[in-house]
């Protein structure tokens, strides 16, 4: 018998193996040649693995080397059955078969882990003896735990199905003949060719360009997502299948060469398509290999050994998985300028199928439609006029998007071609040129295609010639969790929101920013700011202050003047601040706002930066805005709006207290008046002035709540729960006996829950009392939809504080469990900065995030004696920042350098795992 081995094998040795066992087993062979098959099959993964470490592989011409090896295992097993098992001397003409490969099979290419889809076709009805052909094979197939999709039907019932079903009708347009009678192969194709497919042409074009739309939103509607799916996402193999697709249903061609023949590619273009498949194959099957299994989609966790194995190493700054990323996202691109010049082809031979009809069109119609000088429609589409030399007016090749945008017409894919092939008149005279620079800056700012508009130009590759730092970030991903999108997407995405929320449409989700821009005076420096906000990602120095002086040279340029250049320049440099001062800072403080606006200076900065923060942020990519963080950034804008038109800080928390306590109660009066005066007494003198100036209406009166159900029901520990959908959190209040170590329990007993904190106030009531309050959010960063969730957490929280769940024992099982984030290395780092406020020490970490980690901080918190009056916690996909505003045990900021040295090295240690257990 034929020993495992790291090669693929011929048909010719696997009929040898065939006969040497059946010598051996007689009729009883099937089970040692499944066997030693399995042996064949697991060798040619071996051999895929061995060929893809070459120099330059080519997975193309790898994966069809597998669908030959499953071919000869096909052939091998078929011929063992029909000659061996159900030997038939004298088949009749209903006993003829044809086996043939479908679907992904069919195109004689596969990868490791493919489905072996394949069909009988038999000249009628199925007899007997084909029943037990197809049984037979399909048990041999999965005894060697092959996964298969198999039919049999007869010729009849393969035109009726295919005419019915438009999947099928697609697997049977890819399929290829393997084994069997030769002749039925040919007449089925035929039948189909002139029964089915030559009739239903443009039929099956909507259908497969309607199917791949639908694909494309369930795959997250761009081809520019940083996990994408090899196979199924926008840009990826199944587009390119479907371009030969609709090739081979309208124009009957049989190989990809053939498009050039046909003139739907030029040499270039076929060149271009080539190089995308051997490239998306060699991703592919190196995923499958990795996976050990049929995996399609490039996640974080594989992406850096992948792009190991292809041979991306670290240049520079940029990473080797990032040098990969950019290169899958290029082919990508690719793909997407393919498939429209397949469909401008199809949309023109649509034009043609009405024979003669130039004739009953009036003169005036039949001459070329000229919508603006230098251009033409094409089929209803923008083209270039070429009666002038494209090289004669560059400018119009920043004007065409342009004009698509005033005219409402669509860009021919011709003329998107033509411009990819002449982007070397996109030069330094080009970019100097007044008109153009003019043009540009009106498709950058216009209301409702800017979005749509940039794409275009930057699929085009004009995009980042125009401006050329904007090419050095194409299709340029970040390796984190954070950021959705490649660099280029996320800011024309962020142009996109922009607009939407000029527009008026993004009024509910974001009331602040719609109601402030038309108080923003120059929308230009808006629009700007945000097409170079991140246009320096990727270099050795921060990218915002690479970023400033792109802005400085590029803005005078495009007409700005040295006040709005500064300006564009200031939101650039400065457009993480708000953000993180709304996030990471408590706005509490009236120093964190007299620092704030101090640094703003002016209102009309401060309305400029609170819309560009909204944008970016929304336009990271889905989840990431959330109402809390919304919420955290209309109160940081307010709070400094109002300092900014003269108003003390300190004066106001003063204001805010005497406010809160009259407001309390009024509350108390319609609402609680039941629970006596003297209640309402107790809750106003249990509290010192830092609560009333700290927390709202609503949280205060549900506070007053718990006290009176202490005091009703004698609970030593009682719960409260109310969410806020429009700022997406859930406040989640707890009133006990106070005592070391409480917070920290109760965020372990969140992390059991499985829920995660965004922000949380500490208090020490006058008699005694804690009462905590945090704000919660689920897996979504939403509110807690789910009430039993509550109750879990309620339950936990009892459990913990009883002592009946040992947390870091808990909380080390759940750590085992794999993660996202294990695919990223993050250094952690402890700020502490004393000049945040003037009562408390703030302690700012950061590092990878994990499951209780909040828990594990605070504990090392409570071990050094220090009592946590607020935590803010914000995530940035795999990368955590905590913020804890702290003081001594004698109520006092923290002032030895030593105690602060030894913090700071605790903290750190939580991170690699040292010193942990000494944190009781």
């Amino acid at each position: 018998m034929m020993a495992r081995q790291r090669a693929f094998q011929d048909r010719a040795s696997l009929s040898d193996l065939r006969e040497d066992l059946y010598q051996a087993h007689g009729d009883q062979l099937m089970k040692p040649l499944v066997a030693a098959l399995r042996d064949v099959w697991d060798g040619a993964h071996d051999a895929v693995a061995d060929r893809l470490q070459e120099n330059r592989p080519n997975g193309l011409t790898i994966a069809r080397r597998l669908a030959q090896q499953m071919d000869d295992i096909l052939v091998t097993l078929l011929e063992a059955i029909t000659r061996h098992v159900h030997r038939n001397g004298n088949p009749s003409d209903s006993e003829r078969f044809a086996l043939l490969a479908t679907g992904g099979y069919g195109r004689g290419a596969m990868a490791p882990y493919s489905d072996v889809d394949f069909l009988f076709v038999t000249p009628y009805k199925q007899t007997a003896w084909g029943e037990q052909i197809a049984e037979s094979l399909l048990y041999a197939l999965w005894d060697m735990k092959l996964k298969v999709g198999h039919a049999v039907r007869s010729m009849d019932e393969t035109i009726k199905m295919a005419r019915q079903d438009m999947t099928i009708r697609t697997a049977v347009l890819e399929a290829r003949f393997i084994h069997g009678d030769a002749g039925i192969f040919d007449k089925t194709m035929a039948r189909l060719e002139t029964e089915l497919f030559a009739q239903t042409g443009m039929e099956f074009v909507a259908a497969k360009l309607d199917e791949r739309n639908k694909r494309h939103q369930r795959q997250g509607g761009t081809r520019y997502l940083v996990e994408p799916n090899v196979k199924e996402g926008k840009g990826g193999l199944r587009d390119l299948h479907m371009l030969f697709w609709l090739a081979k249903y309208i124009f009957g061609t049989r190989e990809p060469k053939e498009l050039i023949h046909l003139n739907l590619f030029t040499k270039e273009a076929f060149q271009r398509f080539e190089r995308s498949r051997r490239f998306l194959w060699t991703v592919r099957l190196h995923l499958h290999l990795v996976r050990g299994r049929a995996e399609e989609r490039l996640t974080f966790d594989i992406q850096q050994e992948i792009a190991s194995r292809m041979g991306f190493l670290d240049r520079g700054a940029t990473r080797g998985v990032e040098r990969f990323m950019k290169r899958y996202f290029l082919a990508a691109k690719d793909v997407g300028d393919l498939t429209r010049i397949i469909c401008a082809a199809l949309e023109d031979n649509q034009k043609k199928q009405a024979p003669g009809i130039s004739r009953f069109m009036p003169s005036f119609m039949q001459r070329k439609q000229r919508p603006a000088p230098g251009f033409v429609l094409t089929n209803g589409r923008l083209n270039f006029d070429l009666d002038e030399p494209l090289q004669a007016s560059p400018e119009r090749i920043i004007g065409i998007f342009r004009l698509s945008q005033t005219s409402r017409y669509d860009i021919h894919p011709t003329a998107l071609e033509l411009m990819s092939d002449s982007l070397g008149l996109v030069d330094a005279r080009l970019r100097a040129h007044e008109g153009a620079n003019k043009l540009f800056m009106e498709i950058l700012t216009d209301q409702d295609f800017a979005e749509t508009s940039l794409r275009r130009m930057n699929e085009a590759g004009v995009l980042g010639r125009f401006v050329p730092d904007f090419g050095k970030i194409v299709a340029m991903m970040q390796f984190n969790m954070y950021h959705h999108y490649t660099a280029d997407e996320h800011l024309i995405r962020a142009i996109g929101i922009l607009a939407q929320i000029e527009r008026g449409e993004l009024k509910e989700e974001h009331p602040l920013a719609t109601e402030l821009f038309p108080r923003i005076g120059t929308r230009k420096i808006l629009y700007m700011a945000m097409l170079l906000h991140d246009i320096a990602k990727g270099r050795d120095e921060d990218h915002s202050i690479a970023g400033e002086r792109i802005a400085y040279r590029l803005c005078p340029r495009l007409g700005f003047t040295a006040a709005e250049t500064e300006t564009v320049a200031w939101l650039v440099r400065y457009h993480l601040v708000m953000s993180a001062t709304a996030q990471r800072r408590y706005v509490g403080v009236p120093k964190t706002i007299r620092d704030f606006v101090a640094f703003v200076q002016s209102p009309a900065r401060l309305r400029y930066l609170l819309i560009l923060t909204v944008a970016d942020i929304r336009a990271v990519g889905p989840g990431v805005w959330n109402g809390w963080k919304g919420s955290l950034l209309r109160q940081l804008y307010q709070e400094a709006d109002d300092v900014l038109a003269g108003a003390n800080p300190v004066q106001r928390r003063s204001q805010r207290a005497m406010l809160a306590k009259d407001q309390f109660q009024e509350n108390w009066a319609k609402e609680l008046a039941n629970d006596g005066d003297d209640t309402a007494k107790k809750f106003l003198d249990m509290h010192y002035d830092s609560y009333w100036t700290v927390m709202d209406g609503d949280s205060i009166l549900s506070h007053a709540r718990l006290m009176a159900e202490r005091i009703k029901t004698g609970k030593d520990i009682v719960f409260a729960a109310e969410d806020d959908g429009f700022r997406g959190i859930t406040r989640f209040s707890i009133l006990t006996d106070d005592h070391p170590g409480l917070f920290a329990r109760i965020t372990g007993a969140v992390a059991l829950a499985g829920l995660s904190v965004a922000d949380a106030k500490i208090f020490t009531t006058m008699d005694g009392l804690a009462l905590d309050t945090l704000w919660l959010q689920d897996e979504r960063g939403q509110a807690i939809a789910d009430k039993a969730r509550i109750k879990r957490l309620e339950k936990a929280v009892l459990d913990t504080l009883g002592g009946h769940v040992v947390l870091p024992d808990v909380l080390a099982v759940r750590r085992k469990a794999p993660s996202k984030v294990d695919a990223f290395k993050v250094a952690p780092d402890v700020v502490i900065d004393q000049d945040a406020s003037g009562t408390h020490t703030l302690i700012e970490v950061s590092g990878r995030d994990r499951v209780g980690l909040l828990y594990d901080l605070s504990r090392v918190l409570v071990a050094q004696n220090l009592r946590i009056s607020s935590a803010q916690i914000a995530t940035f996909g795999e990368k955590v920042v905590d913020v804890f505003y702290v003081r001594d045990a004698f109520g006092l900021k923290v002032t030895s350098q030593t105690k602060l040295d030894k913090i700071s090295a605790a903290m750190l240690a939580v991170f690699d795992g040292l010193g942990q257990e000494k944190v009781a």
